[in-house]
């Protein structure tokens, strides 16, 4: 028996009009409520239009048109898939092009032909355009619904309209002259194609901007462009020649001095950015070229006109406020995340880094991407996501304007229901589950105009283009004499060797090398104004090429114009930067942010160390993890302090608790590699590490305190916990590239003869019977810092009387302290070290301050709680409020402290290595100078004249309150 007949609905395939099943019969396609036999292909294809029921409306109506030929039509619908893709594909996307095939009903037969745009000189103009018009639009929108078929990319379809366009304008053309008749030989006119036609980008209905150039009798040749227009402009597209010298109130036609002179003289920045999509493509060739050689090498140095990347950044604005409000949402072409982003900032990159790379000098959008890509002045993923935006946001504006062929940029309405769902279809976009067609083209086209805004923002509005903007043209490509003399002229001492430096960093074709060819002549003219330019560029192209693995190193120096700024500033000033740069690159990042580089809150820098080094049981793989992090944050808070981002009691504060950090995490590990516990054990931070005042290269000043757990005896706890502390000091002081990590315990009872490690008891007795009055003053500045807290805590009970004595000083200890003082100042400070410059034993220097702050201290903290402080400043601020100092006294103390503070750090950021002494002359001098905020552009001298000065007013005030002389 045969299957019984199922009855089925037009519905099935998509189609809701209610007429469908009769125009479904008229066809032939329906039959006894239910296809037609051997038509189910022909209803699925149907059912893919982007509207199935305007699709059968227009296959009805091109059935009335081609009458007896139907069943010829008909039956090519049911045997060739390409015929059937490409027309039920127009018929559901066009209304316009449905009138069109309905008029010219004999041409459903050239769809599955090639193009001929060589017809249009032939003929009706206004038809074969639109013929040729509608076979584009057939082979684009084809593979929608015959999947099978070929997809045609957004690029070929605009290159495909333009050279359509170009057609048109060479029939115009010739259909002109013939109306001219003769005349029109005693004139040259060349047509140049501008804007999206010149890239070879046009839309489906757009107009065609161009520029006439004219030769001989510029009469006729007037009459002719004017022709032109009309007849091209009633056929096929408006000819738009505002975008001619003077716009619409200059001459129509011009001749190629007229040009030239133009656009030396007067032309403003937007029109070298409209001439960079300039094409010759009809009348005279020769004078079409020559055109392009006058204008061209005008477009690639408009980039050096004063405040070019401000003009163009300006009129994007512009265009944007012009957009109505109410409308920018929904503006594919004008508002924020639309077209208009995208062609602006490529044109811009273009215009700026295309004088020097010809490799970037592309007329279409999509093409300039990818070369900016290729090139590396734009991210690859950046790139890739730039374009395909571009490629969906265009492919929507197609959409849009074949409905009706008429002009528009605008996105249907969120509640426009059916418009979305067809404009879905028509992009090839299907539901995914509970989301319908409409609701996932309406999130494709959120997300990809937020995508083309971010990326808009980050690379039109980046602060490098306007630095390389700034570099003349022939500084980017110079013979190596002329290299030789630009690096004279901005001051390298060794021209021949910052070029070597130069060639070593773009050699080659690599995309790291143009990303260098396009940051080097900026960074060249910042290394020129740091105090080291030959040393900048140095250490710039040893960090380069340490890093040259790091995928986002270049990519972050070529989209953070600041960060390269900052950059340039360190590398040209200080040696110890680079070298911990090329071990900690991760801070690099955090150049661009001035809030992450300096806003860490300085008593709290240890905790991520302490956290990371938490987990390792091993003391050598927990001092490596340490040792890095402490790197990390040496080199973070080098660099805000030469940027000039962090004060100086922060730094101290900062390094001093990285140390203690450092040390904190060094016990752990080595307690818990030491076996069962026996005692705890306590770090106590001595000199500027108890003050929280330390150095960059400052050594780590400790004494080391334990006490026995229960039942075990002292001796035992000590037995225990000397190797430990030993460990400690020998791993963290092995030889390292970074600042050296010396754990200092000379100030322990006995100095270097005493035990490394005393009990709580052992310490109470050696002070009790031994202590003498340096030591008192030395435990001024204890403080514990690491280890058991609880111990730290009855060490400190301990020390307290004798640092802060309650009857004070008797005469004999105060003539023992400046006696010891004396001593330090003859015999400590090096032959041959300048007093007046020495930053630690110097007059005046941070010893001189330290040692009045910790005499009156000893003498007074007894009766003045607030004095109880192991900070120098904070010392000096309590001696204020209780009298013992005046203020002005005090601010001449404080002053030279910071001062000296500040020289010895900076010192030690300059050259790589500690050192108390000031340097007096050449490069070094003018590089501590310019660390310490000193003017680049001043004589470094006056910064030596102004340490002296504020060094002599502190020595009076020494010399009175500490020596007691009148």
């Amino acid at each position: 028996m045969s299957e019984p007949v199922r009855a089925a609905s037009p519905a099935r395939f998509g189609l809701t009009e209610p007429r469908s099943e009769e125009m479904l019969h008229a066809t032939g396609w329906w039959a006894d409520r239910r296809p037609a036999d051997g038509s189910e292909h022909l209803l699925a294809a149907l059912s893919r239009s982007p509207d199935p029921d305007l699709a059968l409306r227009g296959i009805d109506r091109l059935r009335e048109a081609v009458g007896d030929a139907w069943p010829e039509l008909s039956a090519a619908l049911h045997e060739d898939v390409v015929l059937r893709g490409r027309l039920l594909a127009v018929l559901g996307s066009s209304t316009a092009l449905s009138d069109f095939l309905v008029k010219n009903n004999d041409h459903w037969r050239e769809l599955t032909a090639s193009f001929d745009f060589g017809s249009l000189g032939s003929g009706d103009l206004r038809t074969a355009y639109r013929a040729q018009l509608c076979l584009i639009a057939a082979q684009d929108l084809a593979h929608i619904v015959e999947p099978d078929l070929p997809f045609v990319a957004y690029d070929d379809v605009a290159a495909q309209l333009s050279d359509l366009a170009v057609a048109a304008l060479r029939a115009a053309l010739s259909t002109a002259e013939q109306r001219i008749g003769e005349k029109a030989a005693e004139c040259r006119l060349a047509i140049i194609a501008m804007g999206k036609c010149g890239a070879r980008e046009l839309n489906y209905v757009s107009d065609v901007d161009v520029v006439f150039v004219g030769e001989g009798d510029l009469g006729v040749a007037t009459r002719l462009a004017s022709s032109v227009m009309q007849i091209a402009g009633q056929a096929c597209f408006e000819v738009d020649a505002a975008l001619r010298p003077e716009g619409k109130a200059g001459a129509l036609v011009r001749t190629l001095d007229g040009h030239a002179s133009y656009y030396k003289k007067w032309a403003r920045t937007w029109e070298f950015q409209a001439l960079l999509k300039a094409r010759p493509v009809a009348g005279d060739g020769k004078l079409g070229q020559a055109y392009i050689d006058v204008v061209r090498p005008m477009v690639w140095q408009a980039a050096e006109r004063e405040n070019f990347v401000p003009d163009v950044q300006a009129m994007r604005r512009r265009v944007e406020d012009h957009v109505p409000s109410g409308l920018a949402e929904r503006e594919l072409k004008l508002g924020k995340g639309g077209l208009r982003d995208v062609e602006f900032a490529v044109q811009l990159l273009q215009l700026v880094h295309g004088r020097g790379d010809e490799s970037l000098r592309f007329q279409a959008t999509t093409a300039a991407l990818t070369a900016l890509g290729r090139g590396g002045y734009v991210g690859r993923t950046d790139a890739a996501d730039f374009g395909r935006s571009y490629r969906f946001l265009r492919t929507l504006e197609h959409r849009l304007q074949l409905q009706r062929l008429l002009r528009t940029h605008l996105f249907p309405a969120d509640d426009d229901v059916s418009a979305l769902r067809w404009l879905a279809r028509a992009t090839g976009l299907a539901a995914e589950g509970r989301r319908s067609e409409g609701q996932v083209l309406l999130a494709e086209f959120r997300r990809h105009a937020n995508q083309v805004r971010r990326l808009h923002e980050k690379l039109f509005y980046r602060p490098l283009l306007q630095s390389v903007a700034g570099v003349p043209t022939e500084a980017l490509r110079l013979t190596t004499a002329e290299a030789v003399a630009r690096l004279a002229a901005l001051g390298y001492t060794s021209p021949d060797g910052a070029l070597r430096h130069i060639q070593a960093l773009t050699q080659g074709v690599s995309r790291r090398a143009r990303i260098q060819m396009a940051l080097l002549p900026v960074l060249l003219d910042l290394f020129a104004v740091t105090p080291d330019p030959d040393g900048g560029l140095l250490s710039y192209r040893k960090v380069s090429e340490a890093l040259a693995e790091t995928p986002w190193y270049l990519r972050l120096l070529r989209d953070e114009g600041s960060l390269v700024e900052r950059l340039a500033t360190l590398l040209g000033t200080s040696k110890l930067v680079p070298d911990l740069l090329v071990r900690a690159p991760e801070v690099l990042r955090l150049l661009a942010d001035p809030d992450a580089l300096a806003g860490r809150d300085p008593l709290a820098v240890g905790n991520p160390l302490r956290s990371a080094v938490s987990r390792y049981a091993d003391l050598e793989r927990a001092a490596s993890a340490a040792r890095s992090l402490r790197r990390h944050e040496l080199l973070r808070v080098a660099s805000a302090d030469l940027l000039g981002l962090m004060p100086v009691e922060t730094v101290c504060a900062s390094l001093s608790e990285v140390w203690a950090a450092v040390l904190q995490a060094a016990l752990d590990a080595a307690v818990r590699s030491s076996g069962p516990p026996l005692a705890t054990i306590a770090v106590i931070g001595m000199g500027r590490l108890g003050g929280r005042e330390q150095g960059y290269g400052s050594d780590a000043d400790v004494m080391f305190v334990c006490s026995p757990l229960e039942g075990v005896s002292d001796s035992d706890a000590v037995r225990y916990a000397s190797p430990i502390v030993e460990n400690i000091r020998r791993v963290l002081g092995s030889p390292s590239q970074d600042p050296p990590l010396q754990v200092d315990a000379d100030l322990r009872p006995e100095g270097r003869q005493g035990p490394l490690v005393r009990t709580l008891e052992s310490y109470r007795a050696y002070y009790r019977q031994w202590g003498e009055i340096w030591e008192r003053q030395a435990l001024l500045r204890a403080r514990p810092i690491a280890g058991d807290a609880a111990l730290g805590e009855r060490f400190v009970e301990l020390i307290d009387p004798l640092r802060y004595p309650a009857d004070g000083l008797d005469a004999a200890s105060v003539r023992e302290i400046r006696r010891i003082k004396a001593r330090v100042d003859a015999e400590r400070l090096p032959r041959g070290a300048d007093p007046s410059t020495h930053t630690k034993l110097g007059r005046g220097g941070l010893a001189d301050v330290e040692w009045t702050v910790q005499l009156l201290q000893l003498q007074h903290a007894g009766a003045v709680p607030e004095l109880r402080t192991p900070s120098t400043m904070a010392g000096m601020d309590a001696a204020v409020s209780a009298g013992l100092l005046s203020a002005d006294d005090a601010l001449a103390l404080l002053s030279a402290w910071t001062l000296a503070t500040r020289a010895r750090n900076a010192v030690m950021l300059v050259r790589g290595k500690s050192s108390d002494q000031l340097p007096t002359s050449g490069r070094e001098l003018l590089a501590v100078a310019s660390a310490m905020g000193h003017p680049i552009e001043r004589d470094p001298g006056e910064f030596l004249d102004e340490y002296r000065r504020t060094a002599r007013r502190a020595r009076a005030v020494v010399e009175r309150v500490f020596y007691g002389e009148e």
